[in-house]
């Protein structure tokens, strides 16, 4: 049995801190460390291992475009600067179409998309919290299930789309889902999700008409029906002016990302949001929660997992007894937490399991371990999610 851990948990509650009061008492939390970012030609950045850039101030010149690298944790990404944010050009997380040999990456911070199926192998469920199954007809891409974010993706069965996840607010931060794939010799892999991202600014920050972020769904000019969902994006300064465009879409069949602006002054704003019906605008001058809960998978099938490890991707040899079990951690929810195990392998349908952590008072960190029945021969990946 080979066990690797290699990727980042989002944990789904929301607990609210204390709005500043005043504009002026509002951080980035920017340390500056990696000093100004100007943009004037085309740029792709290796996301830090922790997904957080430091900056003093940001320029993408207008006609660029900055395009960011995931980690290998495949974290969020965090934008900070101590100084002003002028966004004239284009910050892409978008994610990549499936194909006949594998899924589509995710955007920075977004889940993949579900394999493709191949003869008489059957096709693989996309990953993150509202992936889209694999579909088993070979027409028209029928069956399969399209990635769900904001909203619930309309392409495939019923049983096959994916479920909404996440809140208006984006704390905390989280990307697009992926598409499953579908059945054919070979059928195509699903799109991956949208990516994930926060820009804030201390001072302001400015989008003018020439400017775009965009975190779109894979196989967004594709017009395939098994595509990933849209990305999340959220900006945070106490000004935040232009008419620049936010985007968050995706193909036909896959739901939207989410879209967040919080500032105190927001006069100056006039941004084109894409889509209006995903986006919410407020003035929650708040970057990281403190404390950030968070959920780990401490052993699985057997074997240790060091906290923080994220993830897991697991393969039982034939011969294995598949009736295992997955221990899950929870800390600083301060509340009773509910789970979902999602078991993933490259081929065939994921694997959902619920259950609950109290969380509350003087159990902090608490644990739950779930008894769960493996795929064999088959490289899983297990996640757990909470609402």
């Amino acid at each position: 049995m080979t066990i690797k851990a290699n990727l980042s948990i989002r944990a789904g509650i929301l607990l609210l801190a204390a709005v500043p009061a005043l504009a002026q008492n509002f951080s980035s939390g920017s340390t500056g460390a990696d000093l100004a970012l100007t943009v004037t030609t085309e740029v792709t950045m290796d996301v830090p291992p922790n997904g957080i850039f430091n900056f003093t101030t940001i320029n993408i010149a207008s006609g660029h475009t900055l395009r960011l690298k995931r980690n290998v944790a495949n974290t969020p990404v965090y934008l900070l600067a101590t100084g002003n944010v002028t966004i004239a050009g284009q910050i892409n997380l978008d994610a990549a179409g499936g194909n006949g040999v594998v899924g589509g990456l995710g955007g920075p911070g977004g889940f993949d998309g579900g394999s493709p199926g191949s003869v008489s192998v059957p096709p693989g469920s996309g990953y993150g919290p509202g992936a889209g199954r694999g579909g088993t007809a070979t027409v028209n891409n029928d069956g399969a299930g399209g990635g769900s974010f904001a909203t619930v993706g309309t392409a495939g069965t019923s049983l096959n789309r994916g479920a909404v996840y996440g809140n208006a607010l984006l704390i905390p931060l989280v990307g697009g889902s992926g598409g499953g794939g579908t059945a054919g010799t070979p059928g195509s892999g699903g799109g991956g999700g949208g990516g994930a991202i926060l820009i804030a600014s201390t001072t302001r920050i400015d989008m003018p008409n020439s400017g775009s972020v965009v975190a779109r769904g894979g196989t967004y000019n594709g017009g395939a029906y098994n595509a990933g969902s849209g990305g999340g994006i959220r900006l945070v300064a106490p000004v935040i002016a232009g008419a620049g465009t936010l985007s968050v879409d995706s193909s036909a069949g896959a739901g939207l990302g989410r879209i967040r602006v919080d500032a105190i002054d927001r006069t100056g704003m006039g941004f084109n949001f894409v889509p209006t019906s995903v986006t919410s605008v407020g003035s929650l001058m708040l970057v990281f929660p403190t404390p950030l809960p968070r959920l780990d998978i401490l052993e699985a099938a057997g074997t240790a997992i060091a906290e923080g490890s994220g993830p897991v991707q697991l393969q039982l040899p034939f011969g294995s007894s598949p009736n295992r079990t997955i221990k899950v951690q929870a800390r600083d929810f301060n509340a009773v937490v509910p789970i979902t195990l999602v078991l993933t392998p490259d081929h065939g349908a994921s694997l959902t399991y619920t259950g609950s952590i109290d969380n509350t008072g003087a159990k902090n960190p608490a644990a739950v371990t779930l008894d769960v029945v493996l795929p064999i021969n088959e490289q899983t990946t297990v996640n757990v999610y909470s609402k």
